[in-house]
């Protein structure tokens, strides 16, 4: 559960809690609205369970749903339901089994004032910190119009703030009977959502504060919920210099002139099969030497493939594992939104000191987006961006698609996200496939411009000097440059 911070409630929901700049302003009422089933009573339960957890007095009204289904559910999900007071007003079998039809005089006029005094009455007994009210919309159909609805709500409303409590009640959203004429009555709304990549949570108003921008996703799990805050780069120190990181390959060395700085984000390119990843941790392998950890984010291979292929070209994984200098995470996109896994990176950063984190490879995290391209581009922009500013050194892998033909600096458009581009190139001489490698873009530092062979052996990675005798190397196929002898110069 959360810690309230000083002048605000606690939802329960750290993320939540973030998202709304520490909680909510206490005795004011809040609005969660979402379509059936987004997990509107979900969340209710954890603002409750949040106030008995500090001792408060919770109580849940249900307008809806059998409470001993209420419990029932919420027990299920761990709330400690003999803590939380309930209110039950939700329709009782006599209703169908009973004939209460009214011949003269509509429903809401018979019933309204039972249901007013049992509210009245309740509330006052329980003298709750926090109450919740699921769903407030049941009361419209009790009512004879809209204005009367209205009207009985902001009352109610009213009595409840005059108890001093805090009040969060729910309404489902519907084409037939839309909820926009309630926001005059809150002061802060909770909205649950979906979109393409999975389910989506915003605070379209918030009284009194500032709340956190962005697309923030959320999850439904065993526990209740989970909320994803949209990642957010901050800011980083101006002072901070650029401090060079060895890859402990001196011809790569030469090329990038002395490595790559720390706090940068390098995108390494290049087709299937050239060595990306293994080049990219190389400069892991190093930095596990001088004790240092590193997260690798594998988006389209298992772990277990990695590391065998890791041990082949003498990387001492298991040795970094075992000493905590190197993580290894399976990430499965479909089952992943963007803001989910940028918290796994946060995690690892702000908890766990990671400072290089890889994330292989890009065309895989875009799935976590279901294909939106805007989208894409955005969360690695902000990725990025909060790396940067955390002094962390970023590995983004990028596969092309040409094997060779037309070269491509990145598949996935992102040249301009990169402070620094490594292209690995495959290439047919004379009938034999080799490899290049080059620098195509480096901002904090001049770098080599030539075009080195690039292999990958049992004993490691070793770059050659510079391809000199041929030409159209970007081409991937090149042609062989015949040198003329060195004639004396003429007199």
């Amino acid at each position: 559960m959360s810690t309230p911070l000083p002048g605000r409630m606690s939802t329960g929901v750290a993320g939540l809690d973030e998202i709304l700049s520490g909680g909510l302003v206490p005795k004011r009422s809040y609005m969660v609205r979402g379509q059936a089933g987004s997990g509107k009573t979900i969340l209710s339960f954890h603002f409750l369970q949040q106030g008995v957890d500090e001792g408060e007095t919770a109580l849940f009204i249900n307008l809806e749903e059998d409470a001993r289904d209420l419990k029932a559910n919420a027990a299920a999900l761990g709330f400690d339901t003999d803590a939380i007071e309930f209110l039950d007003l939700s329709p009782s079998a006599d209703v169908f089994v009973e004939d209460e039809s009214y011949e003269v005089f509509e429903p809401s006029e018979v019933e309204r004032e039972s249901l007013t005094e049992q509210i009245v009455e309740g509330v006052t007994a329980a003298d709750p910190d926090r109450v919740v009210v699921d769903p407030l919309t049941q009361l419209r159909f009790l009512l004879s119009d809209d204005y009367q609805f209205r009207k009985q709500v902001v009352g109610f409303m009213r009595f409840l703030k005059g108890l001093e409590t805090t009040v969060l009640f729910t309404v489902q959203n519907t084409e037939s009977l839309p909820t926009d004429d309630l926001e005059f009555i809150t002061d802060g709304t909770i909205q649950l959502d979906a979109a393409e990549y999975g389910k989506t949570i915003g605070v379209p108003k918030f009284r009194g504060s500032a709340t956190q921008s962005g697309d923030h996703a959320y999850r439904v799990t065993d526990s209740g919920i989970e909320v994803y805050p949209a990642l957010q780069p901050g800011q980083r120190d101006d002072d901070a210099e650029f401090e060079q990181i060895s890859s402990g390959i001196p011809e790569f060395d030469e090329l990038l002139h002395g490595g790559i700085e720390r706090g940068t984000v390098t995108v390494v390119s290049g087709p299937t099969g050239v060595g990306k990843t293994t080049l990219s941790t190389q400069f892991m392998k190093e930095a596990a030497g001088r004790g240092e950890r590193s997260v690798i984010y594998l988006f389209e291979e298992n772990k277990e493939t990695f590391l065998t292929r890791s041990r082949a070209v003498n990387i001492p994984v298991d040795e970094m594992l075992e000493r905590g200098t190197l993580q290894v995470n399976e990430v499965e996109a479909l089952e992943r939104s963007p803001q989910e896994f940028a918290r796994m990176v946060r995690e690892e950063v702000e908890e766990r000191d990671a400072d290089i984190v890889m994330v292989d490879g890009i065309s895989g995290y875009r799935l976590t987006l279901r294909g939106d391209e805007g989208m894409m581009l955005q969360q690695m922009h902000a990725l990025g961006r909060y790396l940067k500013n955390e002094g962390v050194t970023g590995l983004f892998v990028d596969e092309t698609r040409n094997v060779t033909g037309e070269f491509q600096a990145t598949m996935e458009n992102i040249s301009y996200l990169a402070d620094n581009i490594v292209f690995l190139r495959h290439l047919e001489v004379e009938g034999e496939l080799r490899k290049a490698i080059g620098v195509l873009k480096k901002r904090t530092s001049d770098f080599e411009r030539t075009i080195r062979e690039f292999r990958i052996t049992e004993h490691g990675i070793t770059v050659g000097e510079p391809m000199s005798q041929l030409r159209g190397i970007l081409s991937g196929t090149p042609e062989v440059v015949d040198r003329e002898p060195d004639r004396e110069p003429k007199r």
